[in-house]
């Protein structure tokens, strides 16, 4: 009586079976409408918490985040990072983002780099943006840079007086 329809699947249609099928030698013609599924984008990954407890020697390298509560003597890279008001950090720290609510010896290099009231930086801070809430405490230099995250940047020029005509 009824019967399912054959319009949109691959393979011979209906009436089409007396006609024999060319011998293919190469890829299929056109895939299945089902290869061209859509992925839907991977949902991020919550950040990565090194504990309070936790004390680690060595380099940590992600493209995700972290969020540090203890104590790492190493140098640290990642997309975003959070140091804990508990935390402590003994190396070179590199991240799109920073936010330092604990203390930091050693440089830091960050497209927006935050120190809060209860930051402790020791060390240079090489920054494209930067924001010092009142209370941290900092000791070192701070360098604005294009490109912070590459070691070899230069630095940005200062902007030069225009002469007076």
């Amino acid at each position: 009586m009824f019967s399912k329809s054959k319009i949109n699947e691959p393979g011979p249609k209906q009436g089409d079976s007396d006609t024999p099928k060319p011998a293919s030698t190469s890829a299929p013609a056109t895939p299945s409408p089902s290869e061209f599924k859509a992925s839907a984008p991977k949902p991020k990954p919550p950040a990565s918490v090194l504990s309070s407890d936790l004390h680690v020697t060595g380099n940590m390298k992600t493209n995700g985040d972290i969020q540090v509560e203890g104590t790492v003597e190493g140098d640290i890279r990642a997309h975003l990072l959070t140091i804990g008001e508990t935390a402590t950090i003994k190396g070179e720290v590199v991240a799109d983002d920073v936010v330092v609510n604990g203390r930091i010896v050693g440089r830091v290099r960050g497209l927006k780099v935050r120190l809060t009231s209860t930051a402790r930086v020791e060390g240079d801070i090489i920054h494209k943006t930067i924001a010092i809430e009142s209370g941290a405490h900092f000791e070192g230099s701070v360098q604005r840079q294009d490109d912070p995250l590459n070691p070899g940047a230069k630095t940005t020029p200062a902007a030069k007086p225009n002469p007076a005509s």
